[in-house]
Formats: C-alpha cells, structure tokens, sequence
C-alpha cells in the first residue's frame, strides 16, 4: 500500500484534497468491509450460536451491530478494524455479561478455529485479549484478521459479545434513565459496558455532515501517523477521545454549521489538544440531570482531574481518564508550527472560538428579587459576573456569590474564584447577597440540608436572625433552636457575642 504525503508538509488550503487524495474510503474498500461483515455475521448467528442450549441457557443472537469507525462512517482508506458487537439474548444484565462474557469469548474462539475454512476467507492470527493481572475481568472480546480475496492487507475484526440494555429503541431516541441508574448501580469499573451502547456512539457521530466526517479523518490521520506511531509504547487516549473533541470543537466554533473551514478547524482541535488540562467536555444527547442518580453521579464524575471528556452514549466512560494527554499536546504544539496551520501567505491559521469547556446556566437568586440567569464561561473568575449583575441592576454595596454543594455546605466564590476550580461545569444555582458595611454574610444551615444566606450586622441580637429566618423559610422564630460550633444560641445576645463572623455558618433545627 503506497504510502500518504507527509501531513506537516501539506499546506492548509490543501488539506480538503488531501484527506480526498489519501483518507477518504474507496469504493472497492467499502465493499470488502460489507463482504466482511456479512460473512462474520453469518457464521456468528448459522454456525456459532446455532445451539439450542449453551452454559444451561438457550443462546440467541438478537442483533449484530457495526462499531468503531465503520459503524460511525469515519473509517480512513484501508485503515480501520471492523468492531462488530454481538448482542446475545443469555446476557440478561450487565453483572450476566460480566459473570458469562469469557465462556461467550472461548466458545467463539473454539467455532471461529473448526469453522475457519467454510468462511472462504484466510482466517489468520485468531487472538482473545486477556489480562493477566490478579482479578481481572474476563476477556471482552475475540480479535482475528481475515485475508479478504482482493484486499492486499488483512482487515483486523473485532467481535465484542454485549448485553442488549438498550432493548429496541427507536431511532434519535433517549434512553429510559433506568437503563443508566442499572448501569450505574453495577459498579462496573469506567467504560466496562460501553458494548452495551454502540448504537448510541454510532448515532452520535453517523448524520453529521460530510465536512465533518472531512475533520475527523483528518485528526485521526494526525494522531496515527504522528503520535501513535511515534509512541507505541504509551499509554495514550483512544482515538474516540479525539473524535469527541473534534466534534465539540465543530459544534461550538460554527453552530454546527455543514460548511466550514476545515483548516480552521484542525487548528482548534490541535489548540483544544495543547491546553488538554483545561478540558471539560459532556453532552446530554442521551442522558442529563433530570434523574437524581445520574445527575449526581455525573456532577462527581465532573469533579475529577482534567481533562474530562464524558462519552454521550456512556456516563461512566471518561474516555481520556488516566493516558498520557501530555504526549499528545507536545505534538499538537508542533503540529501548530508546521505548514498545514499556515495559509499560502505564511500566516497563522485562525482557530474558532472554542473554549476548553460550554458556558453554563447559572441561575442567580436574591431575596425579594426574582431568579435571572445568565451564561458564564466556567474558566472566567467571578468578580466578571459581579461586572455583568452591576451593569443589570443598581447595586450600591459589597456583591456576595455563593453556591451550595450537593452535601448542603454553602462555598463562597471569593473575586479570583472560578467555577472550574469548584468543578462546577453544569447548571448552578447561585446565591447573591448584598451588604453593607457593617454588615456581615451569614449562613443558615437547616434541618434539610439547605443553607439560607442572611445580611446582619454583628450587633444585631439572634431574635433578629430568627426573625430574617422566619421570613425566608416560614419557620416561626419560636419553632428554631439555632447553634454556633456546638453551642446554642440565646435570642438576646448578639452575634459578636458568640465570636460569630463573617461567612460563618449556623446551624437551624426545630425546637
């Protein structure tokens, strides 16, 4: 197979015919991949599982489905292994492929190795991937390449036996949230299941315009060709890391536009990959916050460390968790000096307005106001919307921001604070208080994990707080017992008396 022209050499009003020239999937190449699929998915349903009964269970094959690259329509020219999930009617939970998933695997290493011949390919190099650390989970699938009849390279096929959780689910559908509470109730570690939702990622990717597909193979040929094969040995993100970033990157930069500048897009994705630690990237396509399970489940996975790139159809996959990113970006960065980012005028390429991260909702609310929201960038510091709630409201005195966090611990968010550093990349309710001098902030904690936040000034008496507390909440000032560090605090002492200072919190119960 002949081989590409350097990519760092191409320039980048040329990367369009490029990708046409060297990438882009012949004719002759699709239908050996179709051949392919057609034969393997005949002998895995007439030859494999043609059985009555297997592992005292009837076995059936519900459905075979594309994944990977072909399933997604973003495969490169003779370049892409064919993923095909087996969906299997004995996988009746995600903890029953995992109990039976090995036997699944030998059994169809032991048909594939009798059976060989009548497939009338070259069945070459049949392999099952097993760890062989202490406790490790069974293999997940069988890999083998067959040698097709006019194909001069082998095609790698990988064949992942799955649990059918997605049932028959019709086509731009979202799954019942069920599916992602039992997904999440497994305990599996991240991506275990990820099989289970193919259908998901190939619909994610399959209808985006065909510039799109453009990018993608483009960015795939990159990481190939120039990080891949320049560090085999490491322990690098998926190419599906880098396809979901592509994506983010054209949904943001162009509104989803079909036509676009695919140089500028590369750039961005490039840019993206160079500030990999600023990463904070979801989608909720298939799953959001409505259900209390996977939204909290979600809101901690966005807490870890960045780079965090959730997968759309899979909550517990973060696809780029625990790889060497940094290996990555050093060669984005030099792929940034080199011809393909620079127009014929030796001119840097612009990139698309693309933060590492979507602005989010946030929903201010202050006492006697109604809720107003506005769209933060979660990277800029906090005095930026104080600026923006001055230039809507007449507001004289000190502005205080502060959130509570799922445990009911109310956080303050000083000037320089971010809402990145508080892991904070989704819709958030945040509290506004204004003060004045000699006023201090103070927060109230009841009996129902939510924290109020009260002016005071530090001379008031506490039958003034319960008063204010009353006010907010409807709980008679009589009805409150109100405590300080342990200590309970008596309506006519003041809170200086109590050494009660500003952003201090009390805690409210019923008497």
């Amino acid at each position: 197979m002949a081989s590409h022209p350097d990519l760092y050499q191409i320039p980048a009003g040329k990367l369009d015919a490029f990708v046409a020239q060297n990438l882009q999937p012949d004719v002759e190449w699709k239908e050996e991949v179709e051949n392919v699929f057609k034969r393997i998915e005949g002998f895995l349903r007439a030859q494999c599982f043609h059985t009555q009964i297997f592992l005292d269970r009837e076995v059936r094959v519900k459905k075979v489905v594309k994944g990977g690259s072909v399933g997604k329509g973003t495969t490169l020219n003779h370049g892409s292994d064919v993923d095909l999930v087996i969906f299997l009617s004995c996988f009746s939970s995600f903890q029953e492929q995992i109990k039976l998933r090995g036997h699944i695997v030998t059994h169809m290493e032991e048909r594939l190795t009798r059976c060989r011949e009548s497939l009338a390919f070259d069945i070459q190099r049949i392999t099952v991937r097993q760890s062989r650390r202490p406790g490790a989970t069974p293999p997940r699938f069988l890999s083998f390449y067959i040698q097709a009849r006019r194909m001069s390279e082998p095609i790698k096929v990988n064949v992942l036996p799955a649990f059918d959780a997605l049932g028959n689910l019709a086509p731009n559908e979202r799954p019942p949230s069920e599916v992602y509470e039992n997904l999440i109730k497994s305990g599996s570690k991240a991506g275990e299941f990820s099989s289970s939702f193919t259908e998901l990622q190939r619909n994610f990717f399959k209808h985006r315009p065909a510039k799109v597909k453009i990018l993608l193979r483009l960015v795939k040929h990159w990481y190939l060709k120039k990080v891949k094969a320049k560090y085999p040995r490491t322990f690098l993100p998926p190419k599906y890391a880098l396809e979901l970033l592509t994506i983010y990157a054209w949904e943001t930069g162009t509104q989803k536009a079909e036509n676009f500048n695919t140089e500028e897009g590369f750039v961005t994705v490039m840019e993206l990959l160079r500030d990999y630690e600023n990463i904070c990237i979801y989608w909720t396509t298939n799953y959001n916050f409505e259900n209390t399970i996977i939204r909290d489940f979600v809101k901690q996975k966005l807490k870890k460390n960045r780079p965090i790139l959730l997968d759309p159809a899979d909550p517990t996959n973060n696809v780029g968790e625990g790889k060497r990113w940094d290996v990555v970006a050093q060669e984005a960065a030099h792929c940034l000096k080199q011809d393909c980012c620079y127009n014929k005028n030796d001119e840097e390429i612009q990139s698309w307005d693309v933060q590492g991260a979507r602005n989010i909702q946030v929903v201010l609310r202050q006492s006697n106001w109604k809720d107003w929201r506005l769209w933060v960038n979660p990277y800029d510091p906090s005095w930026k919307m104080k600026e923006e709630i001055r230039q809507y409201r007449v507001l004289t005195g000190q502005l205080r921001l502060s959130f509570q966090d799922p445990s009911g611990e109310r956080r303050l968010l000083r000037g320089s604070d971010t809402l990145a550093q508080h892991g904070i990349f989704y819709r958030i309710v945040v509290y506004l208080l204004e003060t004045f001098r000699p006023e201090i902030q103070i927060f109230v904690k009841g009996p129902d994990n939510h924290t109020n936040v009260f002016a005071a000034d530090p001379d008031n008496y506490i039958q003034d707080l319960k008063e204010k507390i009353e006010e907010a909440r409807g709980l008679p000032a009589k009805s409150q017992l109100l405590e300080f560090q342990g200590q309970r605090l008596h309506d006519y002492k003041s809170l200086r008396d109590y050494g009660i200072q500003d952003s201090d919190t009390i805690i409210m119960s019923k008497r």
